[in-house]
């Protein structure tokens, strides 16, 4: 599996960003996708997670309420949905696949197998 993320860029603070993770090979339908952030100068923390059904979305406390996984398994893509974006968001994103038939969703990130590059969404005040 490969992933492309993108969608990132500067926001105001309040305002709302969509990121994409875009997949190539057979295996995203059954994988678990998840997106996880990493700020300058800290570690990777988890963000949300989906299921291969779409159902029932894991979310870190911070991104509850304001963030929204969901995925297209036709079009290969999984995305999130920013809103209320605050300073703290500021990070650069990643996407991630656990792999195929792997139906447990894990916050840690070394559950994930396959990685995107990465989007950077700065949020200004």
């Amino acid at each position: 599996v490969q992933l492309q993320a993108s969608g990132g860029g500067l926001v105001q603070a309040g305002g709302s960003l969509r990121l994409s993770c875009a997949a190539s090979g057979r295996t995203f339908s059954t994988s678990v996708m998840g997106w996880f952030r990493q700020a300058p100068g800290k570690e990777r923390d988890f963000v949300a997670a989906i299921s291969w059904s779409g159902g029932a979305p894991v979310y870190s406390n911070a991104a509850k309420g304001r963030f929204t996984i969901s995925r297209d398994n036709a079009k290969n893509t999984v995305y999130l949905q920013m809103n209320s974006l605050n300073f703290e968001d500021t990070a650069v994103y990643y996407c991630a696949a656990r792999g195929s038939g792997i139906t447990v969703i894990h916050r840690v990130s070394s559950s994930y197998r396959y990685w995107g590059q990465g989007t950077l969404v700065t949020v200004s005040s």
